[in-house]
Formats: C-alpha cells, sequence, structure tokens
C-alpha cells in the first residue's frame, strides 16, 4: 500500500477555505483548513503535484518533529533529536526560517541560530564537515514554527514562496502577489465565466498580475512550470521520475489549453506601466493570448466581438480621509463605464476602502474579504444589469446628531459601562495633559484623542471658534469586533463626550464608518452644517464639520503652517495642492510679498478665497490658480518663475476629469520635486509633505538638491502617539 504522508500547505491569511477546495481539486486527501493555511495528506507524488499546481498556496511543508521547547536547550535538543542525514548530504546547502508566536523563546534569528547548531553538530559529529548556510536558494530550506513554547520542524518543499512564478521581469509599485491576484479572481468567478468563453478586462493593469494569472487558469497551466528551483530537488526522498512526469504533463496540458483561453485584454492610462505588463505577458509565454495596451480609463471598452465576461480592477484606495475625497472620482469614473459600456457583464473591484466602493453605484451581489499584505480588503461582486444600478446619495449622510443622541436613549454618568467611564477618565486625562500646550502656545484647533483605547476607535478633534466643537471620526473595526459590542462602544462614547468636553450634543460632528444593511454602507452624522470662524495663531479660517470628509483644516499640519509663517516674511511662496490654502493664510501674515496658490479643485479655491478674504488678504498680491498642478509647474518653468518658498503637500493618489493621468505620489513624486525646484530661487526653501504611510523618498535621484528630513521636528504634542501621521522633508540647492 503506498505510504501516505501529513503535509502544510501555507497561505496568505484569507485564503484558507478556497486553498483547502484547490487541494481538494488537485486530490489531496483529508484536508483540513487551519489558520494560515491547510493539512493535506497523500503521497510524495501529490506534495510535488501541489507544488506545482497550487495558484493560492506560498509553502508546501513537510513535518518533521514536534516537541516542546522553552529554553534554547530544549529547542537544541528536540532538533538534534531528528537524523539530518536521511534527508539531505552534507554536501548541500541548507537555511532555517523561524517564525515565533507567544512563546518564551521569542527572537526568530536566535532561534534560528539554535536549530542551526544543533544540525551542523550533528553532521560535524557523523562526518567530521559540516555543511554550509547558504539564505538564498539554498539546497534545503527547514521552517521552525514556534508557538505558545510548541515547536514544528519542517521540510520545506517549495524553497521560495509559490508565489513567485518567475514571469514578473519588472514591477510596479506595489503590485498584488500573484496567488492573490489568483485567489482575487477565484473569488470573482472566473474559471466558470472562463469555461464558458467570456472576456476579461482590466482597466488599470499595472504589471499585468491579473491577466497572466486569468489566462493560465483558463489555459489550464500550471503556476509552477516557470520555476527552476524548488525545495525538494535536493531532498533525499526526492524522485526525479516522478517529477519529469508531472512536468510532461503540465506541458502536455498548458499545449492543449492555449487553444481555449478567450480574449484577455488589459490596458493602463501610464505608458511604462503598460510597457512592464507586456514584458511580464511575455516572459510567461502569453503575448499570443494577452493583449496589453496603454489607454485611459475614459477610453476603455470591450470589443464587439467579445462574449461578456468579467471586468476586473484594483484600483487604488488610499490611507487618509483626505484620499476618499481625491479618489471618488476614480470609482465614480469605473461605475460610469460599466453601466455605459459593460452591459451584461460581470464585474469584481478590489478594494481597501469600502467607502470608495460604494461610489461604483452598482449593488454588488457578493462580497469577499481578503489580505493585502496587512490591509484587509475586499473583493466585491457585480452584475451590470440595469436592476442592479442605483444613484445613491454619498455613503456619508447627514443627520442631526443631536436628534440621534436623544433617539438612542444614551446613559447619563450614573449608568455608564465600565468602558465609557474609562473612556471618560482617558478623555479627562489628555485634557490635564494637553492644556498648558493648549494655553502656552495659544492653540485653538487640535487633536484630544486618537484611538488611546483600542476599544474606543475614535480620533476625537477639538475646534475652538465662536463655539467649541468636537469633530469626530470613527475608524472602521475591524470583521473580528462584534458589531452589536462596536455600536455599544460608540453609544458610549457619545455619552461621555458631551459631558466631559462640557458641549451640547448640536456641537459634535460624528463621521460613522460602519456596515449598513441596503445601499447606505456608510452614514456620516454631523451638526446642521454650514460654516464655522476658527482661529490658529494669528489666522482665521472657515471649517465645515458636515459637508465634506475633511473639515478643511488639516491639523497634523500646524506645525509646518507655523513654520512657514515664521520663515516667509519678504518672500515670493508658492503653495501647490493647496486644499483650502491655510498655509497661504500663515505665509500672508508672516509677511510674503506675494504668493501662489493652486489647486485644480475649484471647491476648495472657492473657499481658500474666503479664507483670504477672512483675513483681509490682498487678492492682487495672493493669487488663486484652479490647475494641474504637475502642468502648471510646466508653465511657470517656461515663464521662468521664481519663489523662495515653496510648500508641497500632494495627495497620495489624484484623478479627475481635469486631468489626463492619475497622480501617485510614491510614482511621481521625484518629478514633482524635480519641477518645483526649478521654480526655487537660488536660495530658497522648498517644504515636501505627504501623509503616505509607505511613502519612501527616491533621494537617489535627487542628489542636485540638499534634503533633509524634517518630519520628527513637524509632529506636534497632540500628535505624538502617531509619529507617522505625515512626513516632511526640507529641500533647497546644493
Amino acid at each position: 500500500m503506498p505510504q501516505l504522508n501529513n503535509y502544510f500547505a501555507t497561505t496568505a491569511k484569507g485564503m484558507e477555505l478556497i486553498l483547502a477546495d484547490e487541494l481538494e481539486q488537485i486530490g489531496a486527501l483529508q484536508v483540513k483548513p487551519a489558520a494560515g493555511g491547510v493539512y493535506f495528506e497523500g503521497e510524495l507524488e501529490m506534495a510535488l503535484r501541489v507544488c506545482l499546481w497550487s495558484r493560492l498556496a506560498n509553502r508546501v511543508l513537510v513535518p518533521l518533529a514536534r516537541y516542546a521547547a522553552q529554553t534554547p536547550e530544549q529547542l537544541y535538543a528536540g532538533a538534534l533529536k531528528i537524523d539530518w542525514s536521511k534527508h539531505f548530504d552534507v554536501s548541500n546547502t541548507f537555511a532555517i526560517d523561524a517564525s515565533i508566536r507567544r512563546s518564551k523563546i521569542n527572537h526568530s534569528r536566535y532561534a534560528e541560530q539554535v536549530i542551526k547548531d544543533a544540525i551542523v553538530d550533528q553532521f560535524k559529529e557523523a562526518t567530521d564537515e559540516r555543511p554550509n548556510v547558504q539564505r538564498e536558494q539554498p539546497d534545503i530550506r527547514i521552517n521552525a514554527y514556534i508557538n505558545e513554547d510548541k515547536v514544528t520542524l519542517s521540510l520545506d518543499l517549495s524553497g521560495d514562496s509559490l508565489h513567485r512564478r518567475h514571469y514578473r521581469t519588472e514591477s510596479v509599485e506595489a503590485p498584488l502577489k500573484e496567488n492573490l491576484a489568483a485567489a482575487i479572481l477565484i473569488r470573482a468567478g472566473w474559471p466558470k465565466i472562463a469555461a464558458e468563453g467570456g472576456a476579461l478586462y482590466d482597466p488599470m493593469c499595472g504589471s499585468g498580475t491579473f491577466l497572466t494569472e486569468a489566462a493560465m487558469m483558463a489555459g489550464d497551466i500550471a503556476p509552477g512550470l516557470l520555476r527552476e528551483y524548488f525545495g525538494f530537488q535536493a531532498w533525499k526522498h526526492f524522485n526525479p521520475t516522478i517529477w519529469q512526469r508531472l512536468i510532461k504533463e503540465a506541458e502536455y496540458r498548458r499545449e492543449k489549453g492555449l487553444h481555449n483561453i478567450p480574449p484577455i485584454t488589459g490596458s493602463d492610462i501610464s505608458i511604462k506601466h503598460a510597457g512592464i505588463a507586456k514584458a511580464n505577458i511575455k516572459a510567461a509565454h502569453l503575448a499570443d493570448v494577452i493583449k496589453a495596451t496603454s489607454l485611459p480609463l475614459t477610453k476603455v471598452a470591450p470589443d464587439p466581438s467579445w462574449k461578456p465576461g468579467l471586468f476586473i480592477v484594483n484600483p487604488p484606495y488610499g490611507e487618509r480621509l483626505g484620499d476618499i475625497k481625491q479618489l471618488k472620482p476614480l470609482y465614480q469614473e469605473i461605475g460610469s463605464i460599466l453601466k455605459a459600456r459593460f452591459n451584461g457583464w460581470q464585474a469584481s473591484v478590489f478594494t481597501g476602502n469600502v467607502e470608495l466602493a460604494f461610489n461604483v453605484s452598482l449593488k454588488s451581489h457578493k462580497s469577499y474579504q481578503l489580505f493585502n499584505g496587512a490591509i484587509a480588503c475586499k473583493v466585491f461582486n457585480f452584475s451590470v444589469t440595469p436592476e442592479r444600478h442605483f444613484e445613491g446619495q454619498h455613503a456619508s449622510q447627514q443627520q442631526h446628531i443631536g436628534d440621534n443622541l436623544k433617539k438612542a436613549l444614551l446613559p447619563t454618568p450614573g449608568d455608564w459601562s465600565d468602558g465609557a467611564t474609562m473612556l471618560a477618565n482617558r478623555l479627562r486625562k489628555n485634557i490635564k495633559k494637553l492644556s498648558p500646550w493648549v494655553k502656552k502656545n495659544n492653540i485653538h484647533c487640535y487633536r484630544l484623542y486618537d484611538a488611546d483605547l483600542p476599544e474606543y476607535a475614535l480620533a476625537i478633534d477639538v475646534y475652538q471658534g465662536e463655539k467649541k466643537w468636537v469633530h469626530v471620526q470613527e475608524y472602521e473595526a475591524p470583521k473580528t469586533i462584534d458589531e452589536a459590542k462596536s455600536i455599544l462602544r460608540l453609544r458610549d462614547a457619545l455619552a461621555v463626550m458631551p459631558e466631559v468636553l462640557n458641549i451640547p450634543p448640536q456641537q459634535l460632528s460624528l463621521k460613522i464608518r460602519r456596515r449598513q444593511k441596503g445601499h447606505t454602507q456608510y452614514e456620516k452624522q454631523g451638526t446642521d452644517g454650514g460654516f464655522h470662524e476658527v482661529s490658529e495663531g494669528q489666522a482665521k479660517f472657515l471649517v465645515n464639520f458636515k459637508d465634506y470628509l475633511d473639515t478643511g483644516l488639516f491639523l497634523d499640519h500646524r506645525p509646518i503652517r507655523f513654520w512657514i509663517g515664521e520663515h516667509a516674511g519678504g518672500k515670493q511662496f508658492l503653495n501647490l495642492f493647496a486644499y483650502t490654502g491655510a498655509a497661504t493664510v500663515h505665509a500672508a501674515l508672516g509677511g510674503a510679498t506675494t504668493s501662489t496658490t493652486v489647486d485644480m479643485s475649484k471647491t476648495y479655491l472657492d473657499w481658500a478665497k474666503n479664507n483670504f478674504e477672512l483675513n483681509h488678504l490682498n487678492l492682487d498680491k495672493h493669487q488663486l490658480i484652479r490647475a494641474n498642478c504637475m502642468e502648471w509647474l510646466d508653465t511657470a518653468v517656461e515663464e521662468q518663475k521664481k519663489y523662495e518658498l515653496i510648500f508641497i503637500d500632494p495627495p497620495t493618489f489624484s484623478n479627475s476629469k481635469r486631468m489626463d493621468n492619475v497622480f501617485d505620489i510614491q510614482r511621481d513624486h521625484v518629478e514633482l520635486i524635480n519641477k518645483a525646484a526649478k521654480l526655487l530661487s537660488k536660495k530658497g526653501t522648498m517644504i515636501f509633505s505627504t501623509n503616505f504611510r509607505k511613502f519612501k523618498l527616491n533621494e537617489a535621484s535627487l542628489t542636485h538638491l540638499a534634503v533633509q528630513n524634517i518630519s520628527q521636528k513637524t509632529i506636534s504634542k497632540d500628535f505624538e502617539r502617531n509619529p507617522k501621521i505625515h512626513y516632511c522633508w526640507s529641500l533647497t540647492h546644493r
């Protein structure tokens, strides 16, 4: 009777169930999903087949030993009990990967060293030689998983993660992993659509991952067929004959399946991205069956000869409320194109922001949660038919918070829960801590609380004007948090804040991120709306708590605005991506001789003009320009304009009907800074800021400028708990 072995296939969080389905389809036995992967049984051939054919797994592990270890000595002793010579020779290279959770041994590198010592010592004792460690593509890779002081040592048959298909010759910024793209396609129903001859279109194809994975699925192409390296090739139990048979079978299936691939097409507004996609598709030997081109989103349309199939897209989804404002038109455009040109198709939108997905204005019939790294995302599936259209209001609805508080019958202080009392105490503690700083520095608008207590995931900002206003944003609770508990905690907070902050409920504005039944995915509740005057240093500003996702004043940038006001005297000031012009107001009040304020939004420029008039600025000296900042810079360079102080605070992403391209801060910041530097006077200073948490400044491409990271200096006391709220650099000519 053939010998069955136990295996464990690892995968990303959220993909365990579909991996289990895939393993059953491949032919694995005793399939059992678990956290982080799936257990299965089979002969050696089955493990090799999974390495070759799994589109969803990261690694395939063969458990060798399980034992308890609370000390390095116990970890060493357990590793020493395995006869490693039964698995590889002393001439083979090896590496160890350790991961640890909730254990007394808590350093993965140290654990790897201890296990390595046990293996080396065993070979040294037996052969008087020692095997060499090689981190990259070793002959043998050993996986150590230590959870609650229990150790599992396994042989990693995959060697490198199986998501690396080896067709990706070049990448765009933050590409989807290949197995995540495959999971999205499966959740989108692509295998069934492809089998029925339906086409696939990706209008933001990036590096072509959706296109390539879709073609391999439709064409019955093994995802591991291009890989030359696996972790089992030097394993003593490996059978090359079985492997060659599996390879020949896969090659035969590929040759046959290529004829069954329906039309698969992708486009991207970026010529560079489309070129990368083409190169990757060519490397996958699929150039004859996939078409990729450079095309603006507005021109996307299916070929009349195609059978309706799957429209799939992974649009940007930003990281802060301001990004939602910038990206909303992009999602609306996607919805408009679907309804106008892709009637009868299925559509899938993969996004990390549910509120943005609402702007597609189609009723989703199914959604699935997957994780892009640590970011919880969703696959929204839509049937593009007239009955699924809706023209909803903005996802954030407006209501009187005072009315809601009355309806909610919120508890009085004597009836507060323990959690409510805890929140009240924290707010009082924060008030006591910040009050001296607020008074000393003449601060009127500041962040009082920012999810200090994990149970109460709120950002609470105080705005002092003719009245004290409190602006509250609720962070969306993880799916693991019970919805009912989350609602009760919000009610706690609503009861506590007016009492502790000494305001009537009508002066509390709340923006809620909460899953809803029906079409209203999100709800924004607020005051009776309109603009309110507040002060910041010597400046006055209009803020709005109801009508926009942001209030008109980014509080985390207060130190930057103060610095600009202090250094603008006698200088010409330029403010790009100016929003409501707050930085310009500080510059003008600080003595700037002239200023130029550029933004693409008429709404925000009108708001900026009102701020200027509120501060009695001379509009002849302080110019407001509505323009695409990148295009305006080109014109300004041609006109040889010069500025002694420049402030740039671009959005993470920006898409507008007034733009031909999508602006991406990570991709485009070097071009942006270089253009602005041409306007910077010889002894001038440029301040560049971004709220994109994953942003990396490409200093290697800015060597002609002196670059100084001033982020820490621009974080004020009320934002100390969140030092990554923004990044900031000072740039000057060398």
